[in-house]
């Protein structure tokens, strides 16, 4: 904060609690004259009229107590601007406290299951207990709580997997992060009728019930334009992040409205890298509950 806008906060905090306590001293001057005879202030509700008197005494103090709390609070800890307040607290100081006795406490524990392979931790109920609480805490908001995901993200339960499924893979996944990238092709298609052709195609690869004519023109298309990266037979290419489009399984759904609106304007998938928000090692424990959700222990 620059130190024009902590006077300005400084300023204006005081001002306001000196406004308060003579607005409060002011009210208190007023006297109450002979009961149901003072000024009134308009309100009358079933036949009960509000007088325009003084707060009673015990509210009064308890108004000034409140204000010399706050004074003495922004003393101690910081309120006013930069000040950082007596006792030299912060939430970023408790935070930092409080993530060292954490570290202080699980790090060995981290560090023990860190040094075991991902699949011989599925064998550890606690290595995935914890993993789960630190997928709860950090990865719900995309995958969801059942790690079934949505439109976008990936399901994590069904063994299909755009950038490979082994422990080696996942745990690259959640530490780098990835970016997946399909770029628009509606002109290189052919406008309209060239992406209605290729999502013909697209949907006969799994199997489904599509017009022969228009599928035959689109695996023209698709052989041309498409193979880079789906492959010959439209399995996909794991390193690219490409998907499989024989399976039958869509991250962005498999209606023909879903499927132009990729060809038309692209996609552009993100998964952050999470080194750096929880650790590598706590990585490596999530890894093993993301294995363990589509994998049998042997």
């Amino acid at each position: 904060m620059s130190n024009g806008w902590s006077l300005y906060v400084i300023v204006l905090t005081l001002v306001c609690i000196v406004g308060c306590t003579w607005l409060l001293f002011w009210a208190r001057t007023k006297r109450v004259g002979e009961p149901g005879k003072g000024e009134t202030v308009g309100h009358n509700f079933d036949g009960i009229e509000e007088f325009d008197s003084p707060l009673p005494r015990w509210w009064l103090w308890l108004f000034l107590g409140s204000i010399l709390f706050g004074l003495a609070y922004l003393v101690l800890y910081p309120g006013l601007g930069s000040f950082p307040g007596l006792l030299g607290w912060s939430s970023r100081g408790q935070f930092d406290e409080e993530v060292q006795r954490a570290n202080a406490k699980y790090g060995p524990l981290y560090a023990q299951f860190a040094a075991r392979p991902i699949p011989d931790l599925l064998k550890e109920p606690q290595a995935l207990q914890i993993g789960q609480r630190i997928f709860a805490n950090t990865c719900v908001g995309c995958h969801g709580s059942d790690a079934r995901g949505g439109v976008g993200f990936p399901n994590l339960t069904d063994n299909d997997w755009l950038y490979g499924g082994a422990p080696e893979q996942i745990e690259t996944s959640i530490l780098r992060g990835r970016g997946g990238v399909m770029p628009p092709f509606a002109a290189a298609v052919g406008g309209e009728e060239g992406v209605a052709q290729v999502i013909a195609y697209v949907l006969s690869l799994s199997g489904r019930q599509t017009d022969p004519a228009l599928a035959a023109a689109g695996k023209q298309k698709f052989q041309t334009i498409c193979i880079a990266c789906h492959g010959p037979e439209g399995k996909g290419n794991q390193a690219l992040g490409a998907p499989n489009l024989t399976d039958n399984i869509w991250l962005y759904g498999s209606t023909p409205a879903a499927i132009s609106e990729g060809l038309q304007k692209g996609r552009a998938g993100k998964m952050p890298a999470h080194a750096d928000i929880i650790g590598p090692e706590k990585v490596h424990l999530v890894a093993a509950y993301v294995y363990s959700l589509s994998t049998t222990p042997q």
